[in-house]
């Protein structure tokens, strides 16, 4: 913060918050079912949304408001290494166009709202779903603080708040306030709200970057000196000039890998998924989902702006936002502030959604009220919702940023580990249940005992997500070492388990399943449904 409220920006800022808080409580007519107290309403929108909603939608809760201001910020801070997060949306995306489609199939014909009730259904295994579920509230849970965190990053460089000596009340009453508009309009609305949001969002990232990349560099003298003066920073600091360091380099490859795996495990972005309305959707949106990844890149180079401007932060997290507010006007800076702003409303909104889809689903539904009715089951996640967020609330205001962010990072170590179940179920079936839950939870503990054991400057333990490869000698990201554990883990015992005859669930899917679109589902459905009118059999 430059000094004092930037009023100009705080103004802007607010307006945007004020529309997008209407949108939020509006959505709640926008495509009205008949019955709205059902999961399929509330939590998936109906599964009505089209390429476009879905494309938002999708881009909403994978690029939030955390990406807009760490990746830059891990630029600012450590180099080209920041960059992973480029070259894994683009291995992501060929990933996803291969087996998004058959979830949404087979789960659109059998009702399944979360990935556990897939995994159910597949393996026939209460005990793997409720893994499943588990890890996946579990992941979320960091994830939803960092969107905090990243409102927080904005109203700090706003001035909002008071400084740190300021009581915390008061301090912390502009978060305060954020938070509970997002926890009414999300109650009300359900997925709805972050979709029509989205539209705002991203839109108002798209302007901010466009007009960041071509503005800044000619304040700055070009991109010529930008590059030069991000080099000498680098090279002085020994990390490795405009390329990461040769010993960084199975670092960098093998969190590229983990991460574009995990993308996609997230409950949020599964939400997404299934709220389209047809197979055909899922595939249109995922052509066009490396637009974001062009974006990506296009903001990854402010961290390179950052250091050229001469933006000087203790904290790497209010880099990008300090830049906006030196070289922006202070009605443009409030354009950007809002754009990162809604870009913590949207993902939060359907993390939140996510992870309380998750718990009534397969936790209330499956162990504790297996009659709830459908009106049941939504209240339930309408309150789970609140909780979720609560949670995340207090994680922020009581813990240091750092330990935030390192949390994330373990959640997509976790997350990962829901891989062979999630992603093999929908290819195969010849995983053993018990195979994939054993291999589950032997990636589960390996992953947190390693990163556990992973000191920073700033932390004892879980100071980052990356170690000593076993067998290797190189590091790399723990996330994917304990997947190739869980994976070999889970292949062995599959063959002992088949050999030894122990009884495998029933699947409740059928080849078809898999391939089938909107119409063929609702045919099979409607046939279903109707009463048999065909003339009884002949006895003669």
């Amino acid at each position: 913060m430059t000094g004092g409220v930037n009023g100009v920006a705080l103004a802007v800022f607010a307006l945007f918050f004020l529309l997008v808080t209407v949108m939020g409580f509006l959505a709640a007519r926008w495509r009205k079912a008949g019955d709205e107290h059902t999961l399929d309403e509330w939590g998936l929108g109906g599964r009505s949304f089209g390429t476009w909603i879905t494309w938002f939608l999708l881009g909403g809760d994978v690029y939030t408001a955390y990406t807009f201001v760490a990746v830059p910020a891990a630029i600012y801070a450590a180099g080209a290494a920041g960059f992973f997060a480029v070259p894994y949306t683009i291995l992501v995306y060929p990933l996803i166009f291969t087996f998004l489609p058959r979830l949404w199939s087979v789960c659109h014909r059998h009702g399944y709202v979360t990935t556990a009730d897939f995994v159910r259904g597949r393996f026939g295994s209460k005990g793997l779903s409720l893994a499943v579920a588990f890890t996946g509230i579990l992941a979320t849970m960091p994830y939803i603080a960092l969107q905090l965190v990243g409102i927080q990053a904005v109203l700090d460089v706003l001035g909002v708040g008071g400084g740190e000596n300021t009581n915390w009340f008061v301090k912390d009453l502009p978060l305060l306030i954020a938070f509970g508009v997002l926890a009414a309009y999300t109650y009300s609305s359900g997925l709805r709200a972050p979709a029509m949001i989205a539209f705002v969002k991203d839109t108002l990232i798209y302007i901010v970057i466009v007009v960041a990349i071509i503005c800044i560099p000619i304040k700055l003298g070009g991109f010529d000196h930008v590059f030069a003066q991000a080099s000498e920073k680098y090279a002085a600091a020994g990390a490795g000039g405009l390329l990461p360091p040769a010993e960084g380099r199975w670092t960098y490859a093998t969190l590229a890998l983990g991460s574009a795996m995990a993308m996609f495990m997230y409950p949020h972005s599964i939400t997404a998924t299934l709220s389209s309305r047809s197979r055909e959707v899922i595939r249109r949106s995922t052509t066009v989902m490396p637009l974001y990844t062009l974006m990506l890149g296009l903001l990854a180079l402010l961290g390179f702006m950052a250091i050229a401007a001469g933006v000087k932060v203790t904290n790497g997290q209010l880099a990008i936002p300090q830049m906006f507010e030196t070289m922006f006007p202070g009605w443009f800076a409030g354009v950007a502030f809002a754009a990162i702003g809604i870009g913590a409303l949207v993902p939060a909104a359907i993390m939140s959604i996510a992870a309380a889809n998750l718990f009534t689903r397969n936790i209330y539904k499956d162990f504790i009220k297996p009659d709830a009715t459908p009106q049941q089951e939504t209240k339930v996640s309408k309150l789970v919702s609140l909780l979720v967020k609560v949670g995340a609330l207090v994680f922020v205001l009581t813990m240091d940023k750092t330990v935030a962010i390192n949390f994330q990072l373990l959640g997509g170590i976790w997350i990962l580990q829901t891989f062979p179940a999630l992603v093999g179920g929908l290819f195969t079936r010849w995983f053993h249940r018990w195979a994939l839950l054993a291999g589950w939870a032997a990636g589960m503990i390996y992953g947190t005992l390693a990163a556990y054991g992973v000191a920073s400057p700033t932390q004892q333990h879980f100071g980052g997500s990356s170690a000593a490869i076993p067998g290797i000698g190189q590091t790399g990201y723990i996330g994917l070492t304990a997947f190739v554990l869980n994976v070999a883990l889970t292949v062995v015992l599959t063959f002992v388990l088949k050999a030894a005859k122990a009884p495998e669930g029933i699947d409740a899917t059928a080849p078809e399943d898999y391939t089938a679109d909107a119409a063929e589902t609702e045919a099979v459905s409607a046939a279903t449904l109707r009463p048999d009118t065909s003339p009884a059999p002949n006895p003669s």
